[in-house]
């Protein structure tokens, strides 16, 4: 069997990176709305991330940002003229409807899509479906970009399947990977695939009662079927909806999976028997780490996204947690951790980073990044399309391509300025020329 590893593509925060207080039902994004935003500061910590990863022994990816302003959506919308005098309608007559489409929301690539790797799908293809993201218009606008990138990315039919998102209307929500865990022996054979819906699209289903639940249960399966997996190889369990209610707007935000280890909250999931289901399931060693209510409120999970941190396996061949440095000021996630540290367990270390840009828009290090399973011959495969799989030298270009072109800071008034627009063009291209990506905005096609 050809051995396989896991790739972190991480997305690159955008240069309009703002505090629009756009996610209904995020926490941390609602309680920063038209804070002052420092654009090449979370720029520069979402690269210091992937360089700790790529020390760590990890194979290490990026995906690129989208062109914003999203003009055409603004020109949709009933709004007219020269770009400088869209915005600026846009900015008195719609200030909502401006930040989205600034919106640098696709840096949170765990929503980008749901993969399932070669060794579970019948076709034996690695199977990536974009999500639909239509929860909220700052994301919904994000699908065809990300679709077009990942083509450019995985463009051997033979060895990737890319699956457009599904039909787009809200029974049908789709939130992509933070819905999403795996567990497997070894990331090369056929794994357990756990997906993850706070609400029933059809018929009537219990659900969350103030925020909205953004995956659906008819999403999770069209996404099962697209990939081909094995019935008998996969869960569907249903998220708590008092958990959606408390700020956990993704399952990534109350548990995290890699290879055989499961860390969640208790509360995690609805149903009494979901990890007994989970368990007879999974076949082989499993380590559960359950964290107990008493132990962690889920108020406390929301505020330090302990489980938004990165589970991750080394080229040692221990695990290693790659935590927000908001869950190092937590005492009660201190001592969590002390006893998982403690226990005998696969996790050994915990690493903190700095992302205090994303963590005010409420996404954490796993947030941050789509997790791609691929044997050596199909990684080697997408190696030859573009440069988007990090090397130190491609680190250092694109560390020099962020202090040339990010601003220090931005706020909300700013984005009716039409230098935004060409700062953001510009840059882009000569990104797409860094990561050999070739045409993929519109803009490079006009």
């Amino acid at each position: 069997m050809d051995e396989a590893i896991e790739v972190n593509f991480d997305g690159l925060v955008g240069l309009s990176h703002t505090y629009g207080g756009l996610p209904t039902g995020n926490m941390a994004s609602e309680q920063n709305a038209e804070s002052l935003a420092y654009p090449k500061q979370a720029a520069l910590q979402g690269l210091k991330k992937m360089q700790l990863l790529m020390e760590l022994g990890l194979c290490q990816a990026v995906l690129p940002p989208q062109s914003r302003p999203a003009i055409s959506v603004l020109k949709n919308l009933g709004f007219s003229g020269t770009t400088a005098q869209i915005l600026q309608q846009a900015y008195l007559k719609a200030p909502s409807i401006l930040a989205a489409c600034f919106s640098a929301s696709s840096m949170w690539a765990a929503n980008a899509a749901t993969v399932s790797p070669s060794a579970d799908t019948a076709d034996s293809k690695v199977h990536l479906t974009v999500a639909n993201l239509i929860s909220h218009l700052h994301r919904a606008i994000e699908p065809p970009t990300t679709y077009s990138i990942l083509k450019r990315i995985f463009n051997d039919s033979q060895y990737f399947e890319i699956h457009p998102p599904i039909a787009a209307n809200s029974q049908l929500g789709d939130e992509g990977a933070a819905n999403h865990n795996r567990l497997c022996a070894d990331y090369g054979k056929p794994g357990l695939e756990i997906f993850v819906y706070g609400k029933a699209g059809f018929g009537q289903s219990l659900g969350p009662k103030i925020y909205p639940a953004r995956q659906t249960l008819e999403a999770s399966l069209t996404v099962a079927r697209l990939h081909k997996l094995n019935a008998n190889k996969m869960l569907v369990l249903q998220q708590n909806p008092d958990c959606i209610d408390a700020g956990v707007f993704h399952n990534d935000v109350i548990s995290v999976a890699n290879q055989n280890v499961f860390f969640y909250h208790q509360d995690a999931f609805l149903a009494p028997d979901a990890i007994s289901k989970i368990q007879q399931s999974y076949a082989d060693t499993l380590y559960l780490l359950p964290v107990t209510s008493r132990e962690l409120s889920i108020k406390a999970a929301v505020e330090s996204y302990l489980f938004n941190s990165q589970l991750v396996t080394t080229q040692a061949g221990h695990m290693v947690l790659i935590a927000p440095y908001e869950a190092k000021r937590s005492a009660a996630v201190q001592k969590v951790l002390a006893r998982i540290l403690a226990e005998d367990n696969p996790i050994k270390e915990v690493y903190y980073v700095d992302c205090r840009e994303s963590m005010k828009n409420g996404g954490g290090p796993a947030c941050l990044r789509l997790r791609v399973v691929l044997t050596q011959q199909e990684l080697a495969i997408a190696q030859k399309s573009s440069h988007v799989f990090l090397t130190p030298a491609r680190l250092l270009q694109l560390q020099a391509w962020i202090e040339k072109h990010y601003r220090e800071t931005l706020k909300l008034a700013d984005l009716c300025d039409p230098l935004l627009l060409e700062e953001n063009q510009r840059s882009l291209d000569e990104l797409t020329q860094i990561l050999n990506l070739g045409s993929i905005y519109d803009f490079q096609h006009e």
